[in-house]
């Protein structure tokens, strides 16, 4: 099928990001579970992502990497799921989604691992420091909707997606705002039809 869409992915991975994404778009895929180890890192996987990680996407014949990327590109690619504003109006669509991509992840996951930029070197790193971030972005969800406007996007995916692990995991704070903001995403049908097929695959493991 020159258009099939196939999923590369493991449940115990950032690929439940574009599990859940799929599931919004609902277009049916094909999932490959890629196991840890030799699989991910031979010459077979290696052919879809040289990283020799998950998750990736396949459409016909075009590979995406990158959870922010499989993101924008399934919104795009499949625009009648509305995951993505008009193309004249993504200015904090954008922002959102690669400020998630970029000063959050970078933020949380050097913080956890106990690296904190000293003052004199926060402007070599993208995101400052990790308070600043997190101010940034308690700020941004202080309205109690969605992080682009009006309506659920590609971008309260990806975001929503980092608050929610950053709370589960305490990598994040618990600040106003977050919680509540998490709510209201993993309600979804989508997100519990996600969560619903990544633990069915971990208990088969």
């Amino acid at each position: 099928m020159p258009d099939e869409l196939v999923f590369y992915t493991n449940p115990r991975s950032r690929g439940r990001i574009v599990r859940w994404m799929l599931e919004e778009v609902g277009t049916p895929y094909r999932t490959e579970i890629v196991d840890y180890g030799p699989a991910m890192k031979g010459p077979d996987y290696l052919a879809i992502n040289p990283m020799g990680k998950v998750p990736a996407v396949r459409h016909g014949d075009t590979v995406i990497t990158e959870c922010a990327a499989i993101c924008a590109y399934l919104a795009d690619a499949f625009p009648e799921a509305g995951l993505a504003p008009p193309p004249g109006r993504r200015g904090s669509y954008y922002r959102w989604l690669f400020f998630a991509a970029g000063p959050v992840e970078s933020a949380v996951l050097n913080h956890a691992l106990g690296f904190d930029p000293e003052d004199d070197k926060q402007a070599m790193v993208g995101y400052g420091n990790f308070g600043t971030v997190m101010d940034t972005l308690e700020k941004a969800l202080a309205g109690g909707g969605y992080i682009a406007g009006e309506s659920f996007t590609a971008a309260d995916l990806y975001l929503g997606s980092q608050v929610n692990w950053g709370l589960q995991f305490g990598t994040m704070e618990e600040r106003p705002g977050f919680a509540d903001y998490v709510a209201r995403l993993t309600a979804r049908d989508a997100f519990r039809r996600a969560n619903d097929l990544d633990n069915a695959a971990v208990a088969t493991e």
